[in-house]
């Protein structure tokens, strides 16, 4: 079922056996994708020690995956606008299928990277796909509200027990993270064969020209500014700047090639929405500081307590928690609050756990690290559902696609920033590998997350506003019936 931003939804209808069919293929390839960066990220010093590779390449092996999944995420989003959504959807997830497996085959670091670039590529065109498939199927409201919130709590529960399944796996052998999700897409692309319905190719009969140098430009943009964030710490200032030059160059070409496309890849009247902005900003700077604190954590349980992969898997899995609560709690709370009052909710929670973990000391029991994390599960609850219905709401479907590929391109673009932000601060901060020393470095690189919360609570204060003592949310609560009916999305 479809829904126009600009109809004024009718009763709530229960969701069908096929309606459920299809977002369950939906949820198991955001899960898939979830899975396999988590079990990589665990697999990787096995990876290392098995292929005897170079701390350059095992650091290609993890930034390939991000510079095909950030660059081509808007791309891909739009492309599934052009050429249909779920042709798009099977193509790529064959194609994600494929390159997996010829991961666990390799056996030189180059077939690995190949491997895990395309890959990412695959994910940028598949994920933003899916997403669409499930914004112009549902109707907008509770309906729609209840299908995003159970497939992000999937997303988020494939990396939690990505994390587990990581450590059991690599245990076994590292190729079984490879190998695991080639039988995990098989069963998802034989039912989106059988379950999803084919979705029609929109009329480009009228002879006006695909953009492809609005493509080419754009990804060109992504490529290299997550290439220098992603390598900022790895690299000589001259190199850095060299290659953020030519990224806002491309960038720059970009913006002038869709001023004067007749036909644009992204019509730039879509970021008109305050909604739509604001939603994107704070998926970046709460994606910068998730993946920041994530990933400074697991440094402190493996580096200073010498925790095993397994064991540190198995501490961070309850930050899981938030698959539970996503579908279960979120849709009531959406519907009493509107999600503007729980994304503010979620980033000041975030904050929070951020905030307690700063008292971090040498030999913190795990029940003095229990809160924070049980409050990250509960803040990216609140806040990562809620944030795909503002940033997908109140768009025409005819760019349902573009707007899942910048919501996801904002939270990839969010994680290379925030890692390589949070790595630089670590390393200026580590005076040495004495436990000491490694733990300064923590307790300063801390402050990157929090930063990140904080500035992300900010923007979103923005989309809370106050009449007579009452909230009003401005992204979500507006009836659609009340907007005005021209064809740009109208901001808050």
């Amino acid at each position: 079922m479809t829904s126009s931003p600009n109809t004024p939804p009718g009763p709530a209808r229960t969701l069908s056996a096929r309606d459920w069919g299809v977002l369950l293929v939906l949820c198991g390839a955001i899960f898939l994708e979830g899975i396999d960066v988590a079990m990589l990220n665990v697999a990787l010093p096995s990876i290392r020690a098995d292929l005897g590779l170079s701390t350059g390449s095992l650091q290609w092996v993890m930034s390939a995956y991000v510079l095909g999944y950030g660059g081509f995420m808007l791309l891909g989003g739009r492309a599934a606008d052009l050429f249909g959504r779920r042709q798009m959807f099977v193509f790529w997830l064959t194609v994600f299928l494929l390159f997996s497996g010829l991961g666990g085959l390799a056996s030189e670091d180059w077939t690995l990277i190949v491997a895990r670039f395309v890959t990412g590529v695959a994910a940028a065109f598949m994920t933003p796909a899916g997403l669409s498939i499930i914004t112009t199927r549902f109707a907008e409201g509770p309906q729609r509200n209840k299908a995003l919130l159970i497939y992000s709590g999937t997303g988020a529960g494939g990396f939690s027990i990505g994390l587990v399944a990581g450590g059991l796996l690599t245990s076994a052998g590292w190729r079984w993270v490879f190998f695991a999700p080639v039988v995990l897409s098989a069963v998802i692309l034989l039912a989106a064969l059988v379950l999803v319905p084919r979705s029609p190719r929109p009329d480009r009969t009228t002879g006006r020209p695909v953009d492809l140098a609005g493509g080419l430009t754009v990804t060109a943009a992504i490529v290299l500014i997550v290439l220098c964030v992603e390598r900022a710490s790895h690299t000589s200032s001259v190199q850095t700047v060299l290659t953020l030059g030519a990224g806002l160059a491309a960038l720059l070409a970009f913006f002038m090639v869709e001023r004067r496309s007749a036909d644009p890849l992204v019509r730039l009247g879509i970021l008109r929405s305050g909604a739509l902005v604001r939603a994107n900003l704070a998926a970046l700077l709460f994606s910068a500081g998730f993946f920041g604190f994530q990933f400074l954590v697991v440094l402190y349980l493996q580096e200073l307590r010498d925790w095993s992969t397994l064991q540190t898997s198995f501490a961070m899995l309850v930050i899981g928690i938030d698959a539970i609560l996503s579908p279960v709690l979120i849709p009531r709370l959406v519907a009493r609050f509107g999600n503007a009052r729980l994304i503010l909710a979620g980033l000041l929670v975030t904050a929070l756990s951020y905030g307690l973990f700063l008292r971090v000391d040498a030999d913190w029991t795990y029940l003095a690290m229990l809160p924070s994390l049980l409050l990250l599960g509960l803040a990216f609850a609140l806040t990562y559902g809620p944030l795909t219905i503002v940033a997908t709401e109140g768009v025409a479907e005819a760019e349902q696609g573009l707007a899942g590929g910048l919501l996801y391109t904002s939270f990839q673009f969010g994680a290379a920033l925030g890692l390589s932000a949070t790595t630089a601060v670590n390393v200026a901060a580590t005076a040495s590998s004495a436990p000491a020393a490694l733990l300064d470095g923590y307790r300063a690189a801390l402050w990157v997350p929090l930063a990140a919360a904080l500035l992300a609570v900010l923007v979103a204060a923005f989309g809370v506003r106050t009449r007579a003592g009452t909230a009003v949310i401005a992204s979500a609560e507006q009836h659609p019936a009340d907007r005005p009916t021209a064809g740009l999305p109208t901001p808050h």
